[in-house]
């Protein structure tokens, strides 16, 4: 299209476009840290200590003997190397305890899996075989492994700490209030449960090349990362490196899932290293080792109890957790529990609240950000809660959340804990799902299969879930005494020829930015979507940004999309209504051309004004040329998308199998930019979702070895595994930002584990069943079933 063409009108939003980023992702063409072609460059080599928790004495000397090596160091070597300590952007309390974390380890390991030397060589080959030479001689400590034990300091993780307790993080808004509500109860449960540990296992594992300038000084980093505008930061603090002459490129990156939200300590190494050897720098992890080197997920102990009037209205809710820290504290370790510290009581309108979480070091790998951090596992106990708050009461669980629904009409809603839900619309999600899954029906064959004693059990799990997402504002993070702003940067820049170009500081790693982010501004300016370029992921071209975690991409990224559109139209509007010679407000604004009213014949494309804005002939008096705009972004609120899961399973009395037969959801997310995208997103969720409830588990023995370190016994689930979902939607559009939308990249994992603990827990009730813990392997079924016998007899 030239500058002076009329463009289509457009109605792109809401449209199932395909994805732009898809035809170079399938072909091959996709650019990944380790396909990156670097001459010169040396490749690290990496020694992990295969013991928990040891005193270490540490010789690389036969190592730098080894063919094709560089160098060699141990964590005593370097420890000029370091200006700080890898960062934790997240100290929760003012008394928090957190160890000082070095890139290698120096004197003591404290997992297996921390590096306690490396070696540098000239082929990845050549590095791998120098690890095998080094001599490592460990004097064993004894691990801390059980988290309740752990937090009894009976052995310390970090002895110059004094305890294995980081922090205690408490919310109780009216204590009196708690007490009062269960001396009052008709009915109280008191419920366990047990959030295991996961490994995120990305499709790519983590990888890093540090390329410096020729004349020095200057250095770019290509990472697999989801944060690179956070990681130029914490790079520069932690090296010393000034961060002006830090350039930070993630490249594709397959999938990351939060774990690649992170600042490692490989990362660290490599600019070091690059720095001290005047040399290009790599390291590709391989897949067992990303096991133990990246950070695991969830890892928590949740105690939680509900007070209820007779008819089962939730008059206040008790919540206790221990938090499996890990080792150490990686960017944000101690705050995850509490991204969801303000959510157990899910979607119900409970007016008394009470919260505390004791944060504890182990001798196992850091835990961190994981798909949804901290709103699975909360969502987890208010909803398996819930469950057996319905059998106390003697009523449907369908209708003991419906008893509780925070009303619709009560939204804005100011939550016990302290949030304002912007919007919500609960009971007609509920609705839909059951009716998509046959409740009705699902449950009379429910009974008749146990009225004929049949060993092949149904059960019916339903999962309601809030979260909040759209990570901001800053003035609240600042009360959570987060290490970062919630704002978020973008420009859009329309080019003299009509195409338009977007800089986002959001870094996409498989949300399909590239394709939201036009659909935006083809909406908005009345262009092709095709002739919408977005640029990302690169601290050079894209130097304002806060990167892409916690499902705040859209809502907080995409709105500065739309309000930079906005500042274009209004600047292109000026510039047309002097062009021709009309006041503004005699302009209408449709399908990316400006027409005086009542005169279609008298208008001026979009593209067009851009090309009069470039040529800067005649502008109105002390107008810039160009015709762009950049907003940052800092929402007023979090968004509070929602749904409605339902699992349907059968379980095998005899073989404690669980078979998943059907999966209803029904989300909420407001407005839907790509249907084709959220569905998408919704898709993979509620695999990682019922991964966890059913197969997933990093499980560690007593001397803190970890059990399940490669795919062979950690059960990532294939294409074969994954259920046939159903799915629905409503639209209850958010008031926090102007398109209404909220977020859904991590919705289905917060509401498919507890559908699906639900179900097994409904299908096994007759045979007194109450309570299984994740992951509901065969064997650990078949056990609770037999115990659960045992106790009748």
């Amino acid at each position: 299209m030239t500058a002076t063409e009329t463009p289509a009108a457009t109605t792109v939003l809401g449209s199932r476009l395909l994805r732009k980023e898809d035809p170079a992702l399938l072909t091959g063409e996709g650019r990944y840290v380790d396909d990156l072609v670097v001459p010169g460059a040396l490749w690290l080599g990496l020694v992990r200590s295969t013991v928990a928790h040891a005193r270490v004495s540490v010789d690389v000397g036969p190592a730098l003997d080894a063919p094709g090596v560089v160098a060699a160091f141990t964590g005593d070597d370097l420890l000029d190397a370091w200006a700080a300590p890898l960062p934790c952007a997240w100290p929760v309390t003012e008394d928090m305890k957190a160890p000082e974390h070095r890139p290698v380890a120096a004197g003591t390991a404290c997992y297996v899996g921390d590096i306690v030397a490396v070696v540098v060589a000239e082929s990845r080959a050549a590095a791998r075989d120098a690890v095998e030479a080094v001599l490592v001689d460990y004097d064993e400590l004894p691990a801390v492994v059980d988290l309740e034990e752990a937090a009894e300091d009976r052995v310390l993780v970090h002895e110059d700490l004094g305890t294995n307790r980081s922090y205690t993080w408490e919310l109780t808004p009216d204590a009196d209030a708690v007490e009062r509500a269960f001396a009052e109860a008709a009915h109280t449960v008191s419920e366990r449960y047990v959030q295991q540990r996961l490994i995120p296992a990305a499709m790519e594992p983590r990888g890093v090349v540090v390329v410096p300038a020729p004349h020095g000084g200057e250095y770019t980093v290509y990472s697999s990362t989801q944060i690179p505008h956070i990681l130029k930061v914490m790079l520069a603090a932690t090296t010393g490196v000034p961060e002006h002459k830090i350039r930070v490129i993630a490249p594709a990156v397959g999938g990351g899932f939060g774990s690649k939200l992170n600042v490692y300590a490989e990362e660290v190494l490599a600019l070091a290293l690059a720095r001290k050897l005047g040399r290009p720098v790599r390291w590709t992890e391989e897949r067992s080792e990303a096991a133990v080197a990246t950070i695991q997920g969830r890892g928590q102990i949740q105690h939680i109890e509900l007070a209820a009037d007779a008819a089962g209205k939730v008059t206040a809710v008790r919540v206790r957790l221990l938090a499996d820290l890990g080792a150490y504290l990686q960017l944000v370790t101690p705050g995850i529990p509490l991204l969801g510290a303000f959510l157990y009581h899910g979607v119900y309108d409970i007016p008394a609240y009470s919260f505390s979480c004791t944060g504890v070091f182990t001798t196992k790998t850091p835990t961190d950000a994981y798909r949804g951090a901290g709103r699975p596992e909360a969502t987890y106990a208010i909803e398996r809660a819930m469950d057996a708050l319905a059998v106390e009461v003697g009523v449907d669980p369908a209708e003991i959340r419906r008893r509780n629904f925070i009303p619709t009409d009560a939204f804005p809603y100011s939550s016990a804990p302290g949030l304002v839900f912007d919007s919500g619309d609960y009971e007609p999600a509920l609705a839909r799902a059951l009716e998509m899954v046959g409740y009705e029906e699902l449950r009379a064959e429910q009974a008749r299969r146990r009225e004929s004693g049949s060993t092949a059990h149904l059960g019916v799990g339903i999962s309601f879930y809030v979260e909040m997402c759209g990570l901001a504002p800053s003035r609240v993070l600042a009360s959570l005494n987060f290490g970062a702003g919630g704002w978020e940067a973008a420009t859009v820049r329309v080019l003299p020829t009509g195409m338009v170009q977007v800089v986002t500081g959001t870094s996409p790693h498989g949300q399909g930015h590239e394709t939201s982010w036009s659909m935006i501004v083809a909406d908005r300016l009345g262009v092709d979507p095709d002739h919408v370029e977005v640029l990302h992921s690169d601290t050079d071209v894209s130097p304002h940004g806060l990167d892409t975690y916690g499902s705040r991409s859209l809502a907080v990224g995409g709105t500065a999309v739309w309000h930079a559109c906005e500042k274009v139209v209004a600047k292109a509007r000026t510039i047309a209504a002097h062009q021709l010679e009309v006041a503004e407000e005699d302009l209408e604004f449709s399908g990316g051309q400006f027409q005086v009213r009542g005169s279609p014949d008298r208008a001026m494309p979009i593209q067009a004004v851009a090309f009069q804005a470039f040529l800067a002939h005649d502008l109105p008096e002390g107008m810039e040329p160009g015709l762009s705009a950049q907003v940052v972004w800092d929402p007023p609120n979090f968004t509070f998308p929602f749904g409605a899961h339902i699992a349907v399973v059968e379980v095998d009395e005899e073989t404690g199998r669980v078979q998943l037969l059907r999966y209803v959801a029904v989300d909420d997310c407001g407005n839907q930019v790509n249907p084709l995208i959220v569905e998408g997103q919704v898709h993979g969720g509620i695999l990682q979702g019922v991964a966890q409830a059913l197969w997933e588990e990093a499980a560690y023995d007593g001397d803190g070895n970890l059990r399940s370190a490669t795919l062979a016994d950690y059960l990532v689930p294939s294409a074969a595994e994954a259920p046939s979902y159903e799915l629905d939607h409503t639209v209850t559009p958010s008031p926090t930002n102007p398109m209404g939308v909220k977020g859904v990249g991590e919705a289905g994992t917060i509401g498919a584990a507890p559908a699906v603990m639900n179900a097994i827990v409904d299908a096994l009730s007759p045979l007194g069943v109450t309570d299984i813990d994740m992951p509901a392997s065969p064997h650990r079924v078949w056990s609770a079933i037999r115990a659960a016998k045992e106790a009748q007899q």
